[in-house]
Parts: structure tokens; C-alpha cells; sequence
């Protein structure tokens, strides 16, 4: 998937380009800034003096030396000061010009750090939104793999209106018999009981010949998903992009009427076509899927839909805080 948010040691991250949160010097510091240059070696503080300095809001490039990456993007990004500073557009600028740097330099893969929100001070939640909309803007526009990285779950944090309000529609929604993993593909009996509120559905849907709802109802996944995206007025990139879906991985979709997509994939497509609730529902049914009360990560996903909120972004924030899986390929 294009975003990917990973919990791992950023100095291991075996990218292209990896971002250092750096102060204006240049010239190693706390956090995540220190770890980056005591594994790089050396090297990188020479090469980082003759870079005379970066200033607030913009980054400069370097080798990775002694690091698993070809290169460091070395951000600069702003200190909180309440909020009335222009610190979000110092945030946004530091983001878009480490990307701008990674693009120029030929990179497909990049790893960020949540920038500014350790010593520097910026709220979690709005840097982890600033971050995701920056990154995704670029994404819409640019093909990257872009991994936000972050060390364990306390540099990491939603919004906290938000995350009570995810956990109480879990603990209303939840049915604690058993978990059922993301991908698990229902069984004939059950694709038959999740199926039947569909049929109903279908026979009242306007404008639509007894044909073509009978065609319909053969459908593959693919063949549904090509279909809905037609209807949509999107292109085919502006829909993989919005679901956060590898063009590859598009592709193979697109090539194969039979391909078996992960559910995750299914949801994702869901989301970035904005189909309800029960559209949703049908287009798990034709990769052999359904939605379950006995998945937390399931709950999630309907919570979004159902308050209409089709950001693929946001919701794999929200899943990654409770330690699901991300929608996306």
C-alpha cells in the first residue's frame, strides 16, 4: 500500500530514503535525530557541516552512509508554541519539501517519523494529521511508498474523542465469542445467510433492467469493482490512490476476473467508491467475505461508514491505534 504505518526502529528501515527529524543545525540531537546519526557514523555529521544549516519548514539531503538506506532527508520541522506561530504550515512545508527531495533523488521508498511531536512538542494527533494529509496529497499525484514509522505505541496517538468514541461503538457492536482474522473467507453456508439481504435490495434498485440485475448477480469481484468505478466517474488511479491501493496491485485486479483480493482490499476499494453500508456488504460477498461482530477490525471500518467518513487515511489511523490491520495492498 502506498502509506504504511509501521512500528520499527527507523534506522533499520530498509528504504530508499529514510527522514530525520533535525533541528536548523544540522548537527545531531536528541531523540530521533541522535539515533540517526550515532548509526549512520561519522560520515553523516561531516556531510551535514557542509550543509551550512537548514531553516525551519524546509529539509536537505545526505548519503545514509552507515545506514541500510541510500540516503537522509533531514527535515527541520517546527517547535509548538500553541499553535499560533504558522506552525502547521511549517509542518506541511517540512513534509512536502522531504518529498519533493525524495522524488528528485529517483526514491521509491521513504520512512518518516512523526515530525516535531517528540521534543519539539507538537499534539500527536495533529501531527499524525498533518502528516497523513501532506503524504496523501502527494501520493494522489506522485507513485512512492511512503512508511510512517513510529518507535512504540505512546509516539503514536488519535485523537482522544475520537478513540472513545471507536471504543465505546466497539464495546456496543462487539461479540466476544471468537476473533475472526481480516481475511478469513466465509463458508458456503454463511456467504449464502450474508448474501440474502442483498436480493431484496437489488429487485428495488431503480433504473436498472431485470437483465442487467440478473448479470449482476454473476458478477466477480473484479468485474463489480470495474463496474462501480465506471459508474463513479473516476478514473482508474484516482480510485486505487483513493483506496490506498498499489497500481500493480490494480492492475492484476483489472487483468484477472477471478482474482481473490485480501478483504482488506475489498474495504479499501469500499471506502475510496464511498458505497454504503450494504453496497459494502455486496461487494465482500462477491470475494467470498462478510462482515462480523466477532472482528474488532470489522467494527471499525462500519463505525466509518456508517458516519459517512469514506477517509481511507483516517480510518487506518484509527485501526492501527487499536492494533488492527490497514486497509490497503
Amino acid at each position: 500500500m502506498p502509506i504504511q504505518i509501521v512500528r520499527n526502529d527507523i534506522t533499520k528501515m530498509k528504504v530508499d530514503a529514510i527522514v530525520n527529524a533535525a533541528n536548523p543545525s544540522l548537527l545531531g540531537g536528541g531523540g530521533v535525530d541522535g539515533c540517526i546519526h550515532r548509526a549512520a557514523g561519522p560520515e553523516l555529521l561531516e556531510a551535514c557541516k557542509a550543509l551550512g544549516g537548514c531553516p525551519t519548514g524546509s529539509a536537505k539531503l545526505t548519503l545514509g552512509y552507515g545506514l541500510p538506506c541510500k540516503y537522509v532527508i533531514h527535515a527541520v520541522g517546527p517547535r509548538w508554541q500553541g499553535g499560533c506561530q504558522h506552525e502547521e504550515n511549517l509542518l506541511i512545508s517540512c513534509y512536502q519539501r522531504a518529498l519533493s527531495l525524495a522524488k528528485e533523488a529517483g526514491c521509491e521508498t521513504v520512512a518518516f517519523p512523526l515530525i516535531s511531536s517528540g521534543i519539539y512538542g507538537y499534539p500527536k494527533d495533529q501531527a499524525l494529521g498533518v502528516a497523513m494529509d501532506t503524504i496523501s496529497r502527494f501520493l494522489l499525484e506522485n507513485d512512492m511508498t511512503v512508511y510512517l514509522v513510529v518507535f512504540d505505541k505512546s509516539a503514536y496517538r488519535i485523537s482522544s474523542k475520537l478513540f472513545a468514541n471507536i471504543e465505546e461503538y466497539i464495546d456496543d457492536h462487539y461479540v466476544d465469542t471468537h476473533s475472526d482474522p481480516p481475511n478469513r473467507r466465509v463458508s458456503s453456508n454463511v456467504f449464502y445467510e450474508a448474501s440474502r439481504p442483498f436480493l431484496p435490495m437489488a429487485a428495488s434498485m431503480p433504473g436498472k433492467s431485470l437483465e442487467e440485475m440478473v448479470e449482476q448477480l454473476d458478477e466477480s469481484f473484479s468485474e463489480m469493482l470495474l463496474r462501480k468505478i465506471d459508474e463513479s466517474g473516476m478514473t482508474d488511479a484516482q480510485c486505487y490512490k483513493k483506496a490506498n491501493i498499489d497500481r500493480k496491485l490494480f492492475s492484476k485486479i483489472r487483468s484477472d476476473r477471478l482474482y481473490k483480493p485480501s478483504k482488506p482490499t475489498v474495504l479499501a476499494f469500499a471506502i475510496a467508491l464511498e458505497l454504503s453500508l450494504e453496497e459494502t456488504k455486496d461487494m465482500l460477498m462477491k470475494a467470498g467475505f462478510a462482515l462480523s461482530h466477532a472482528s474488532k477490525f470489522d467494527i471499525i471500518v462500519e463505525y466509518f461508514i456508517e458516519r459517512g467518513n469514506y477517509n481511507v487515511f483516517e480510518i487506518n489511523e484509527a485501526l492501527f491505534a487499536f492494533d488492527q490491520s490497514l486497509l490497503g495492498a
